[in-house]
């Protein structure tokens, strides 16, 4: 199979690509890719290419753990939650819309600890029989990830049993800067 090219673009865009990543060995040489500029349009009967926006370094993650006192608070069940919104019986479509709302209302707020109230995962072995049980539970890490609040999420963590064990989750945000 003959080895293709890549275009002036596509060349473009995998140098912002290999700008935004991380090494995952912080002593190795990264990939040296040329980035060529766009080029203008000579012809005037033709009309310009625009330029690609580069490509944005990526978000802060979630931290799975926090630090010690934070953690204490979690496992002793003493964190309490300055906002608290229950999502189960909801459509999928309500329920993110309405957690959306939450985050931007606790944002505005300055409030740092949410609970959300997604409902037990399914059991299983259930009998055969399809069923959406769950449905919110297993879409609420990804709305998470995809919000536009995701960088001021510092972590999502199992609620402790007094505040809904398993149908449950904290939701810690970052402080404003």
């Amino acid at each position: 199979m003959a080895r293709r090219h890549l275009s002036p673009e596509e060349k473009a865009l995998w140098g912002a690509l290999t700008r935004s990543v991380r090494p995952l060995r912080p002593g190795s040489r990264p990939i040296e890719m040329p980035v060529v500029p766009a080029v203008a349009v000579a012809d005037p009967g033709l009309t310009p290419v625009p330029r690609q926006p580069a490509i944005a370094a990526p978000a802060r993650a979630p931290s799975s753990m926090l630090d010690s006192s934070w953690e204490r608070r979690i496992r002793g069940g003493t964190l309490v939650p300055d906002i608290s919104i229950d999502l189960h019986g909801h459509s999928l479509a309500a329920a993110h819309a309405r957690l959306n709302h939450a985050l931007s209302s606790a944002l505005a707020r300055d409030l740092r600890v949410l609970l959300i109230v997604t409902g037990k995962p399914p059991k299983s072995g259930g009998l055969g029989r399809e069923s959406r049980r769950g449905a919110i539970r297993g879409e609420i890490g990804h709305w998470l990830e995809t919000s536009p609040y995701a960088d001021r999420i510092a972590s999502v963590r199992l609620a402790h049993p007094r505040h809904g064990g398993e149908g449950a989750i904290y939701v810690i945000l970052r402080r404003k800067k």
